[in-house]
């Protein structure tokens, strides 16, 4: 019996870490998946609006991250794997579409496209890699079990209502976030290794950084749309620039240097699937929700210039300071650094400060935004300068 046609992405050429553009079409779903996820948080402002939508963003994550890890071990240009992808984008459309409804009546309908999604795409793998070296199929029962196990609480919350929907989803989503962690051990099978997990550090980098571009395309897309729908006002194009040059300045902080830096450091790793495990797979998480709650945090200063709520006001300061956060321990772990970068600390602290005076109403909405742009212009401006002059000495 002859050996089935290797489904494996290329190694060691140019093109090998090259994102597809069936793997950018792919992403189209996830662009809907953070509108809905941004607009949902926006219309449920509130502590158990923000957990809910919180797990809803990590699960939208976690499905298209398990998906690249995939992408980048088979080949998408391959046909088996391009209408695998294609299979997955409508189960993915169904996914992004229940999201407003997840907690209400369509949870059914989001639990059942999620574990489509994730028991279906590793069900997949493990047809695709027969006939290469079993650790990879070893590799893909072990996630198949973890999987399988967190199917169980995934449909049975869907089944039930309210706190008790919410715990077993939290639930489910927790034995897949710590299943990576444990090399997703199972009796019988061990465990995996990292050199079961040996990426493509091109390809993973590359396809982070385009998710990370979703998101910021999103939030600019809520700006332009929110803006064109506003009556013209000297306080609403303010609001406009504020929020245009906080997009910029995150554009800035993530890609003037620290993703092509961490870029370089994977593709030249020895070990690159930790890095892939840590630094892309959870860190990244903290990025795109800075993101999505600095959008909605620019709707509501476009809306609402004069005044915001308490949790308005969180969301001002949380989303510029959950975007720092993830970035900042991203850019320590891929650099090996005793610390994070200054300027991220620094601008972290001044976030904080803003929340007390914010809370006791001291500034307007549009005052406290455009606060929180000038500290995020302010971490871009430094990092850069910084890495200027580093850049400089090493030249001399």
């Amino acid at each position: 019996m002859s050996k089935p046609r290797s489904l494996l992405r290329g190694r060691g050429s140019l093109d090998s870490g090259k994102v597809g553009m069936v793997e950018l079409f792919f992403d189209l779903v996830f662009v809907f998946a953070v509108t809905q996820l941004s607009h949902s948080l926006l219309a449920h402002l509130s502590i158990g609006g923000a957990v809910q939508v919180a797990l809803l963003m990590v699960a939208v994550w976690w499905v298209w991250i398990f998906t690249s890890w995939v992408t980048n071990w088979l080949d998408p240009e391959q046909l088996p794997i391009r209408l695998g992808l294609f299979g997955l984008m409508v189960a993915g459309l169904l996914l992004s579409s229940s999201i407003p409804q997840a907690f209400g009546e369509r949870g059914l309908l989001f639990a059942g496209a999620y574990v489509f999604m994730q028991v279906g795409r590793t069900a997949f793998a493990i047809w695709a890699v027969r006939g290469e070296a079993l650790n990879m199929t070893r590799n893909f029962q072990r996630i198949l079990a973890w999987m399988l196990l967190s199917a169980l609480f995934w449909i049975g919350g869907a089944l039930l209502q309210g706190h008790q929907r919410l715990l077993l989803w939290a639930l489910a989503l927790l034995i897949e976030l710590v299943s990576p962690s444990l090399y997703f051990w199972v009796p019988g099978l061990g465990r995996s290794t990292l050199k079961d997990w040996n990426v493509e550090g091109n390809h993973m980098a590359e396809r982070c950084g385009l998710f990370v571009i979703i998101a910021l395309g999103e939030s600019l897309l809520v700006t332009g749309a929110t803006f064109a729908e506003l009556a013209w006002s000297v306080q609403g194009l303010l609001a406009f620039v504020v929020a245009v040059l906080g997009s910029i300045a995150m554009w800035w902080v993530y890609f003037d240097s620290g993703a092509e830096r961490a870029h370089h450091r994977i593709a030249h790793s020895d070990d690159p699937g930790r890095q892939a495990r840590i630094a892309y797979t959870y860190l990244h998480v903290l990025i795109v929700a800075g993101i999505i709650v600095s959008a909605v945090a620019d709707e509501l200063v476009l809306v609402h210039p004069d005044q915001a709520s308490a949790a308005g006001i969180v969301a001002i300061i949380g989303g510029p300071w959950l975007f720092l956060l993830g970035c900042a321990l991203f850019k320590w772990v891929m650099a090996d650094r005793v610390l994070p970068p200054l300027s991220h600390l620094v601008g972290l602290v001044l976030l904080l400060g803003l929340l007390p005076p914010a809370l006791n109403h001291l500034f307007s909405a549009l005052a406290l935004g455009s606060l929180t742009t000038a500290v995020m212009v302010l971490v871009a401006a430094w990092e850069s300068r910084v890495l200027r002059d580093d850049r400089a000495a090493t030249e001399h």
